[in-house]
């Protein structure tokens, strides 16, 4: 009989805890959440100082009976859930049920699940946090009044299956107001000049103009340029200034949850929810042969830079023995952590020096190789010593104008041996210096003009948010935290108010719509110092600086005073009908806006007597015009007239141009026949309900190929297939690759 008793939250976990704790504990997990809040009713009394109303998940009936008999066995109970404020819910709500009534209850942390680390937990556990929990109930019952409340007023004044949230809500606002500010930006023209120059030392080199009498350089169009241009031909250009210094550039921290999720959407091109999920199956544990499950990296969810005195030892002692000794640095380099972060836990870091990304390899998936090689890289370049750099810079003057000229060269590599920062490609077409190469001049020298290059340059608008840049805005704004950013993502992705689209977060119509009502109807709902202040109050819960019932009374009386004005004052999109100039060309009554389930369209103002429609083609200015009809050669087989291009919900399709006396649709071709032997269908554009495009086989669910890749047409010349992919990666940009995986043909290669 085992005295006792383990509970964690992931299945995944008990064979790892279970190699280590020895027969005398028995080792179970809950699956996630025991208890939630009802999904029918709000669940939350406004009048009763805001008490929840928990019940059991029916799912979980079952496995909370196996946990009270197992608990019956057990003298010593240890609640094991993730060591955060979920977790601590779970670990409350397990201590609830599970009947604990004279046995001792223990509450152990899990940073990382190694041997060492699940020991020491079980020989020093804590008590159950009640300020923890207090502060998860309240961001709980906070989401619930918010969501529950808003979420009814837009199923009555927009449509059905909306939803709004006290955090989601804030994220979509800020991609529509970064739409907003592109849309409203006008590009100015601008000029840089170049001079190319010849000096006593090779090799030439290339100075910009950056001062013209003292100021900075402002040339706004190809006159000015030309004027520019003409002056200097026949100035000299002589050596103002030069000065020479070594640079140092410093590693940067371990990871944090959100500068994993931005590194891994850099290099790896992983969204924040596959990282994530990566991530946990890192951290509970990998089947490494004979050696049986591993956990591998510390606890994914964290804000903090703190790293452990025996793993600084353990970075230190491997660098001394894999790198020459210039690399390590004489202490170990500690992180300061922010003073807004939860400093609970580490930082991510690979749970054990003795698992070599390389040495385990064949055990691990792709995915979760790279993942636990960036984390790897990363945590051994935060203990590695500074690189160093020679950097010269020259200034040039030619009579009023000045020129500079810049290059710096690596002179010791340090932490860049290892790793260095991802960047995202935004489109401003800054240049660094890195690589340039200098030669040796003298101040008062004089140089030989090769050749001016004017070159012609237009302001560019503020880049669309990736998920990487969102999660760090979100970051900066201390708006969610480290457990939120990846549900965030999803939710606002899933809800169809965002779309992904080449890397990028577009507002969807639908997200526009919705944000604009919200802004106007909850002002401090959707404002982003607000929500980070609630964030912060948080935090003082979980410290025990205040309490939660004072929380939520000072959140929801304005709260409540705005639900009640929405009611009635929102406006009712499902009954708008926006004229237009437009004339039906079926009936010649005039054409308005509406909404439906895909956003907007525009319908004949004769219904029902004329059931015209169209999609709506919207230009940079706002003019609306119905979208082109792209007419096929295809015929309905049921009416016989020409079917045409359609855009739904799920992706293009092919729909009777007879619409809507004729209903026929059919799968829109590619032009690619499925490769699938004796199949005779043909590839099509589809996509997920995440909106998320693919493309699969017409002759679904009788065949079931499928590819995420764009297929094109082309016959592979190594391999023969019948057709090639479009691919992209940051070294080669586009091109294209053959469909068959073990084939490996690229073009250009």
């Amino acid at each position: 009989m085992s005295d006792s008793l383990i509970i964690v939250e992931s299945p995944t976990k008990v064979r790892t805890i279970m190699k280590y704790v020895g027969p005398n504990f028995d080792v179970r997990a809950s699956v996630g959440h025991i208890k939630d809040l009802p999904k029918s009713t709000l669940g939350i009394d406004p009048e009763n100082n805001f008490e929840p109303t928990y019940n059991v998940i029916e799912s979980k009936k079952k496995v909370i009976a196996e946990l009270k008999k197992a608990a019956k066995k057990a003298d010593h109970i240890y609640l094991a859930p993730d060591p955060d404020r979920e977790g601590e819910a779970i670990a409350w709500h397990i201590a609830e049920e599970v009947g604990t009534k004279g046995k001792s209850i223990h509450r152990v942390l899990f940073n990382d699940l190694t041997k060492n680390t699940i020991l020491e937990a079980i020989k020093h556990p804590r008590e159950l946090d009640f300020n923890k929990y207090e502060a998860q109930q309240t961001r709980r019952i906070l989401d619930r009044l918010v969501g529950y409340q808003i979420s009814p007023i837009l199923w009555d004044k927009v449509k059905r299956g909306l939803s709004a949230g006290r955090v989601q809500s804030v994220a979509v606002r800020i991609i529509c107001d970064r739409e907003e500010e592109i849309r409203k930006f006008v590009p100015e023209e601008f000029w840089n000049i170049n001079a190319v120059l010849h000096g006593a030392n090779p090799p030439d080199f290339e100075a910009r103009l950056i001062k013209i009498e003292g100021k900075k350089a402002k040339i706004g169009n190809e006159a000015n340029a030309g004027k520019v241009v003409a002056a200097l031909k026949s100035l000299p250009f002589i050596v103002a200034r030069v000065e020479k210094k070594e640079v140092k550039k410093s590693s940067l921290p371990p990871f944090t949850t959100s500068k994993l999720q931005q590194e891994a959407f850099r290099w790896l091109h992983f969204s924040a929810k596959k990282t994530m999920s990566v991530a946990q199956k890192l951290y509970e544990g990998i089947e490494l042969g004979k050696e049986g499950p591993v956990g591998l990296i510390t606890y994914m969810r964290t804000d903090s830079v703190r790293i452990a005195a025996d793993a600084l030892k353990e970075a230190r002692d491997y660098i001394r023995g894999n790198y020459d000794p210039a690399y390590l640095p004489p202490k170990p380099r500690v992180f300061k952590t922010s003073d807004s972060a939860q400093d609970a836990h580490e930082a991510i870091r690979p749970a054990s020096m003795n698992y070599k990304p390389q040495d385990i390899k064949s055990f691990l998936s792709n995915d979760q190789f790279r993942l636990y090689q960036l984390i790897w890289n990363r945590f051994v370049a935060s203990q590695m010593n500074p690189a160093l750099y020679d950097q010269m810079t020259i200034d040039i003057a030619a009579g009023a104008y000045l020129f500079r000229a810049q290059g710096s060269v690596l002179k010791f590599s340090g932490f860049t041996i290892v790793y260095t920062e991802g960047k995202e490609d935004n489109g401003n077409g800054e240049e660094n210096d890195l690589g340039k190469i200098m030669p040796p001049v003298s101040e008062g020298e004089a140089l030989e003009l090769v050749s001016l290059k004017p070159d012609q340059k237009f302001t560019q608008p503020p880049p669309r948010y990736s998920e990487a840049s969102l999660v760090r805005k979100l970051e900066e704004e201390g708006i969610g935290r480290p457990s939120t950013y990846a549900a965030i993502l999803s939710t606002i992705q899933d809800r169809d108010y965002v779309r992904l689209e080449k890397g990028k977060l577009h507002p969807t119509d639908l997200g526009i719509l919705i944000t604009e009502l919200l802004v106007k109807n909850f002002p401090s709902i959707l404002d982003i110092s607000f929500t980070a202040s609630m964030e912060t109050k948080l935090d003082m819960i979980e410290a025990g600086k205040i309490k939660r019932n004072d929380t939520l009374k000072d959140f929801y009386a304005p709260f409540e005073k705005d639900l009640n004005k929405a009611k009635k004052d929102m406006r009712n999109v499902k009954r708008e009908e926006t004229p237009t100039d437009l004339v039906c060309e079926k009936c010649g009554n005039p054409m308005i806006i509406k909404w439906g389930r895909n956003g907007k369209f525009i319908a004949c103002s004769n219904y029902p007597d004329c059931k015209n429609t169209a999609n709506i083609k919207q230009d940079d200015q706002g003019g609306i015009s119905p979208a082109a009809v792209e007419a096929t050669d295809t015929l309905c087989s049921k009416c016989g007239k020409n079917m045409v291009v359609k855009q739904g919900k799920f992706g293009r399709f092919l729909g009777c141009s007879g619409y809507p006396e004729c209903k026929n649709t059919m799968p829109f071709s590619l032009g690619i026949s499925c490769p699938e032997e004796g199949c005779g269908g043909f590839l099509s554009e589809k996509k997920t309900k995440k909106g998320k495009i693919f493309f699969s086989c017409s002759n679904y669910p009788q065949c079931t190929y499928a590819m995420w890749d764009r297929p094109v047409a082309g016959k592979c010349p190594q391999c023969g297939m019948p057709f090639l992919v479009e691919k992209y990666s940051r070294a080669k940009g586009a091109y294209k690759a053959c469909s068959k995986k073990e084939c490996g043909y690229k073009s250009g290669e």
